[in-house]
């Protein structure tokens, strides 16, 4: 059986030939499976992590920390750097924020760096 084209359907009707958008969607989504659920990534969160916050403005430094301990990692080393304002604010972010309820507990490995215990996903 010969498939027709959008000209012999032209022939056929008389008038130009558009097709029903919605149903060519429709038709696209479920050749291409749409409608199915991606899976989730059944990667393992990792147990250690190391954050390196050199370079990084207070938000990034926030933003990488907070994506830490929603990670699902276990622990990590956050590298403040000696001095400067990260060094300082990640205390008050441990102990007084939102970030309070991750952690179980931390503490100074030296002078530029924490270490880091999260509650971790069940």
């Amino acid at each position: 059986m010969k498939q027709l084209s959008d000209d012999d359907i032209l022939k056929m009707v008389g008038v130009e030939y558009a097709p029903d958008d919605n149903a060519t969607k429709r038709t696209v989504r479920a050749q291409l499976k749409l409608s199915t659920r991606i899976p989730a990534s059944t990667r393992p969160a990792p147990e250690h992590i190391t954050i390196d916050l050199h370079n990084k403005t207070v938000e990034e430094a926030w933003g990488d920390i907070m994506s830490a301990a929603k990670s699902g990692a276990k622990s990590a080393n956050i590298i403040t750097g000696a001095s400067g304002v990260l060094h300082q604010l990640f205390p008050q972010w441990a102990n007084e924020s939102i970030l309070t309820p991750y952690i179980i507990e931390f503490h100074a490995i030296n002078n530029g760096s924490f270490f880091v215990r999260f509650h971790h996903k069940k």
